[in-house]
């Protein structure tokens, strides 16, 4: 992955802090909950394409974006934290060089093969 898109990837992180600033949570929220959505890796255990299904759930920006103005538009602030934290987790993934999963396996991702100095 280039350096521009992780350094885009990077720039939605910060948004995602941004966006968690907003809200009326402690910060020591934001770093207990950062690594949450990796919870979407027990998928990998009833087999590959479940996994990669679970997977993508949770770490798909559409989904966290959709969360967060879901609890933006009926002011449930549970919803928006669960919209930004999914997002930024999603963006550090990208920056680290981790997509999404296809169902070969789980190093097979739409950034390219994790381990693959290549990828």
């Amino acid at each position: 992955m280039g350096a521009i898109l992780k350094l885009e990837e990077f720039m939605m992180f910060m948004l995602g802090i941004y966006l968690f600033g907003l809200l009326e949570y402690e910060w020591w929220w934001f770093l207990v909950l950062i690594l949450a959505p990796d919870i979407g890796m027990v998928g990998y255990f009833l087999g590959n394409t479940i996994g990669a299904s679970v997977y993508n759930l949770f770490h798909h920006k559409g989904v966290a974006i959709l969360m967060y103005l879901v609890g933006v538009y009926l002011s449930v602030s549970l919803l928006q934290l669960i919209g930004v934290i999914l997002f930024a987790h999603s963006a550090l993934d990208r920056t680290l060089g981790y997509g999404l999963k296809y169902d070969k396996g789980f190093k097979y991702t739409h950034l390219g093969e994790i381990g693959n100095s290549d990828g």
